[in-house]
């Protein structure tokens, strides 16, 4: 293995060649958004492209992937730039990984590695560099073949930018099993406490409101413009990683719940969607789902795409009325031309669930704001209940948690038309 530390991080050792292996047929375009994105994630640890190429690969060689002539030209490119990293925007397996630091001479990471590497750097509460710890251990246990090649002691972190690990391959396999043990039983308390506030938040009378997306999508940022909050948000790719929950208003409503979560991305490890289940759970449990689009990119439908994939791992399906309901924020519409391909689109008359905004600019978020109102209240139903003037503790309940159409007071009784939701005409019906 090729050591590689945080401390060597100067612009020499900074310096990446990113490869794209293309094993199936991708067209032109698609390739150079592949190699766009690597790119940005490369970005958003630290690291700077010097150069990247694709390379197609029919029939990926068990030792490198690559075949033996495009080792010879990644060498020639590295050499040419100095380059220090290789990244592979694909899977490599640890033989792989190995075989191809031994003939570059230089460090190797593959597309897996390079995200967790970014969620350890970005993780910020507890709960958030647990999952991160859990999602690399699960990752490392299976190239230990790779990681303790030389033996070294751990100098601490975790990813290609920390040490290699200790002595003992054996104690150390039964170490990442022991510590691995332990995430998951703290997880798994996390998990309850998090089902608790949950299930405490569907008793209490706001809706909850979950932003999802591809990951630069301008999720924190249209969040920041609905709550006023000061959320980090950046033009990298997983700006966010851990959830951030804030107040917000909406017309007919006293008070909702705005959810921002971390964004998607395609290929996204599948030891991360493990390992942040409980926290992406929150997407399921939500009352309406704003799948926000980046509608400037040219890959718009594609990362759509990505993103109902994981909803529906999630449990959130693609089909109507099978779960939360989804609106579409098209957003970034402030980076659109008259000249644009999508110019045509979000000018075109849009389905209902579907409005235009510019978090930057802030146009459109009034319409999304109503539209998120009006969508909450579809289903809504209308009774006519009587109650006590002296049970202040029910009239209070039914104006919290619907809307009160109108009053009127017979001898003791006040005979109430009240609009609700069905879940909440459930639970007003067990108060009896």
């Amino acid at each position: 293995m090729i050591p590689f530390e945080k401390e060597s991080l100067d612009s020499k050792s900074r310096k990446t060649l990113i490869v794209h292996p293309d094993m199936e047929s991708l067209s032109q375009s698609a390739l150079e958004h592949r190699l766009d994105e690597a790119v940005g994630l490369a970005l958003a640890i630290g690291l700077v492209a010097v150069e990247s190429h694709y390379f197609s690969v029919r029939n990926p060689k068990p030792a490198t992937l690559f075949g033996s002539g495009q080792v010879d030209q990644m060498r020639k490119m590295m050499a040419e730039h100095e380059a220090t990293i290789l990244i592979v925007d694909g899977s490599l397996t640890a033989i792989q990984q190995r075989n191809l630091e031994e003939k570059l001479a230089v460090k190797v990471i593959d597309r897996t590695g390079l995200i967790l590497e970014i969620f350890g750097a970005r993780a910020a509460t507890a709960e958030g560099r647990l999952q991160v710890e859990l999602a690399h251990l699960d990752y490392q246990a299976g190239r230990l073949v790779r990681s303790w090649t030389h033996l070294e002691r751990q100098r601490g972190g975790f990813g290609f930018l920390g040490g290699p690990g200790e002595t003992q391959i054996e104690s150390d396999r039964r170490m990442i099993r022991d510590r691995m043990a332990k995430l998951r039983k703290d997880l798994a308390h996390l998990r309850k406490t998090r089902a608790l506030h949950r299930d405490r938040r569907q008793r209490a009378p706001w809706p909850v409101i979950a932003l999802v997306g591809y990951t630069n999508a301008g999720k924190s940022t249209l969040f920041n413009r609905l709550t006023g909050a000061g959320v980090f948000a950046e033009d990298l790719l997983f700006a966010t990683l851990d959830p951030t929950m804030r107040e917000v208003t909406l017309p007919g409503y006293d008070k909702a719940i705005l959810s921002d979560t971390v964004g998607f991305v395609s290929d996204l490890p599948t030891q991360l969607v493990a390992a942040f289940r409980a926290t992406l759970e929150e997407v399921s449990a939500a009352d309406i789902v704003v799948h926000v689009r980046d509608i400037s990119h040219e890959a718009s439908d594609a990362q759509a795409h990505d993103v109902t994939q994981i909803l529906a791992d999630l449990g959130v399906p693609e089909e109507e009325g099978e779960g939360p309901p989804v609106i579409e924020a098209w957003n970034k519409i402030d980076k659109i031309q008259p000249d644009d391909p999508a110019y045509m689109r979000i000018s075109s008359p849009l389905a209902k669930n579907v409005c235009t905004t510019s978090a930057q600019t802030g146009a459109g978020v009034e319409t999304l704001i109503n539209l998120i109102a009006d969508t909450l209240s579809e289903g809504y139903t209308s009774e006519e209940v009587t109650v006590s003037v002296s049970d202040g503790k029910r009239m209070a309940w039914l104006h919290e948690n619907g809307r009160v159409l109108s009053s009127e007071q017979h001898s003791d009784n006040l005979i109430l038309a009240v609009e609700m939701s069905p879940r909440n005409w459930g639970r007003y019906h067990a108060l009896h």
